[in-house]
């Protein structure tokens, strides 16, 4: 042991995550190999079914929404979403409970021994996923639901087989990972699907390489609009599935339009699992009810309105726009705004623009964060702002007088919110969006204030 290396037993959970980011040399390191051969000297080996959701976006309310519905039918469930908001905590959670700082530091450490038995090493999250495992058989879970944390053929997660694997949607993010097109993107998401087990897809245009996958493999697939789907009215919302209709159910707690298709999605996938974990009405209706996802289009309380919402894709962006849109008229909408910069800044702005006035853009101190320089130059590429101009004289000066009632630079997504709280009425409104940084930030500066 290093002189300056903290022992094992003595680690904190901080701890133990700075020593989980400095592990590996990468960050990100598709591949099932070697956590494979570390689960394999772990030893053990879960006994419990396995619900795994993969998608570009709607995978944890999706996620939740199980959890959810199967907590109220009197199972003890084992959830594991990421990433966090504000703590580590939040990714893990046993029967509705986050796991505590001495549970996961003494699953890291059964973790670590069988690591280094391997000789291997692991990135954070594939350290982090064997270690939610660990937890789980430990607990003796009735049921495991376990979100992808990147595209799916070689995420690890995908180690453990799905006995019921659900993909929420297929757009584009990650395409240095994960390819270029939505059906190279498909056919990666499709690798969490199992031969002879149920497969559900609630991408309403599912590419042709999902099904092609399922078949190959002799997946059990059911796509939405096909085998399952849901309609509206008056009464609340309707499933559909293979035999069955459930009528007159609560909309989701929830937020959104969008959410009745993760909903079906949840339903489809509990209708494929009823002879291992039964459900009743009742529990779907108490469950929909029940759920809570911070950050996924989340207002807070107060005047004015503000909306926390993680998105940082096109898709996800272009679902957030709907939602502002059905949220009525606002005198002013303040965006604050900061984003990592792999990520298609330009495409995210474009698509929310039309409903923002205002835009505080931040950047965000993470090794892959964008700076609020990089970010003005996607807003200028999206036609959002107007750029740099040369123009000179009177024409020059109204671009600047422009420019500066549209936007603002901060160093922090903190300070930009801070400002948007200062600036805005009672009848505007705050969206906070972009990334879960951006989000984690405003949401740790409300609660700060409202404390105070």
């Amino acid at each position: 042991m290093a002189a300056n290396e903290i022992h094992p037993e003595s680690r904190t959970l901080s701890d133990w995550l700075l020593r989980l980011e400095q592990l590996h040399p990468r960050t990100i390191d598709m591949g099932l190999e070697r956590v494979s051969k570390v689960w394999a000297e772990l030893g053990v080996a879960p006994t419990f079914p396995i619900i795994t959701v993969g998608g570009t976006n709607g995978k944890g309310s999706t996620c939740i929404m199980l959890e959810s519905i199967l907590s109220h039918s009197g199972y003890r469930v084992g959830c594991y979403t990421s990433p966090h908001l504000l703590r580590y905590n939040e990714r893990v959670r046993i029967g509705r409970r986050e796991a505590s700082d001495s549970e996961l530091c003494d699953a890291f450490q059964a973790v670590e021994s069988a690591r280094i038995r391997s000789g291997l090493s692991l990135t954070y999250f594939e350290f982090g996923t064997l270690a939610v495992m660990q937890l789980f058989v430990q607990a003796a879970v009735d049921v495991a639901i376990l979100e992808v944390g990147l595209g799916g053929r070689l995420d690890a997660v995908n180690i453990f087989d799905a006995d019921c694997a659900v993909l929420t949607s297929v757009d584009f993010d990650h395409m240095d990972y994960l390819g270029e097109t939505r059906e190279m993107i498909g056919f990666e998401k499709a690798g969490i699907l199992r031969k002879g087990n149920a497969a559900i897809c609630s991408e309403p245009d599912m590419p042709a390489a999902v099904r092609l996958h399922a078949e190959t493999i002799g997946a059990e697939l059911s796509h939405i609009g096909e085998h399952f789907g849901y309609s509206t009215d008056a009464n609340g919302w309707s499933y559909w599935g293979s035999g069955v209709k459930r009528h007159s159910l609560p909309y989701p707690a929830l937020r959104g339009a969008h959410q009745l298709r993760n909903a079906s999605a949840c339903l489809a996938a509990l209708d494929a699992m009823r002879d291992r974990l039964p459900i009743t009405m009742g529990d779907i209706r108490h469950g929909l009810l029940d759920v809570a996802w911070p950050g996924r289009f989340q207002v807070l309380p107060g005047r004015p309105v503000t909306i926390l919402d993680v998105a940082h894709n096109p898709g996800a962006a272009s679902v957030l726009a709907e939602c502002l849109d059905s949220m009525g008229r606002f005198h002013k909408t303040y965006a604050v705004f900061a984003m990592l910069r792999d990520k298609d800044i330009t495409a995210v702005a474009r698509a929310v623009a039309p409903k923002v006035d205002v835009w505080l853009v931040a950047g965000i101190k993470a090794p892959r964060g964008a700076s609020a320089d990089e970010v003005v130059h996607a807003l200028e590429a999206a036609g959002v702002i107007p750029g740099d101009t040369r123009a000179e004289g009177e024409a020059q000066e109204q671009d600047r007088a422009a420019r500066s009632e549209t936007i603002r630079c901060f160093p922090s997504p903190t300070e930009a919110y801070t400002y948007a709280c200062e600036q805005a009425g009672i009848n505007d409104r705050i969206c906070v969006f972009g990334s879960f940084h951006t989000v984690a930030e405003a949401l740790q500066s409300h609660k700060t204030v409202v404390r105070s």
